[in-house]
């Protein structure tokens, strides 16, 4: 019994407290530096919307940006619950279907609302090939920094971790690139912003297991 005591005394002995919001501070060093690098390349390579003080007047600017932002927002939240090993999603995809039906209601009114011979163009718009991939370029920073702070904590479901930061980095690179994207179309953001989202959320859970393996 006295040499278990003193195992057990050897292992605890250089301990030290952690201090009480060092997992926030480690995600904020992560994520935040990384969303300003994907501003910066959206500034640096295709730049802000020409037309951005006509943008800023409409609505459909405000709800594209907010959609991505809700995402990003509600995904940041699970990635820090899905961080600790007793952690759990916390609701998540509850959370992201209700925003995704919430949008999919604006893009149906907004159809609804058109002439039919808008559809394609709030549909496909002029950047459906491209958009989904754009935002994964500008989503791969911040997907980098919010596994560079994961491997610092000790999340148990790796490839859910994975996926959801995936998800959370996505929707944060969509709302970067919503500031270049000239496409108005509620039904376009819908489809391809979502796609780009996944995409990212796809990556997640492929390399979260690797990644973020004790």
């Amino acid at each position: 019994m006295t040499k278990t005591d003193d195992i057990i005394e050897s292992l605890v002995r250089d301990l030290k407290p952690v201090p009480r919001h060092a997992l926030r501070r480690s995600l904020a060093l992560g994520i935040l530096p990384a969303l300003g690098l994907s501003l910066l390349m959206m500034l640096a390579i295709p730049g802000l919307r020409v037309d951005m003080p006509d943008a800023l007047t409409l609505p459909v600017f405000w709800i594209k940006s907010a959609y991505n932002a809700l995402i990003a927002i509600a995904a940041f939240l699970s990635v820090f619950r899905l961080s600790r090993p007793d952690g759990s999603e916390g609701r998540f995809f509850d959370r992201l279907a209700l925003i995704f039906a919430a949008m999919a209601a604006v893009a149906a009114i907004q159809l609804i609302m058109a002439p039919a011979g808008t559809y394609r163009v709030l549909i496909l718009g002029s950047s459906a090939l491209h958009c989904p991939f754009l935002i994964f370029g500008f989503a791969l920073p911040v997907y980098a920094g919010t596994i560079w702070s994961l491997r610092r904590a000790a999340p148990a479901d790796l490839r859910l971790t994975g996926f959801v930061a995936g998800i959370a980095a996505g929707a944060a690179g969509a709302w970067v690139y919503s500031w270049f994207c000239t496409e108005n179309g509620m039904p376009f953001v819908l489809i391809w912003y979502s796609l780009g989202i996944l995409l990212t959320g796809a990556l997640g859970a492929v390399t979260g297991p690797r990644l973020l393996r004790w």
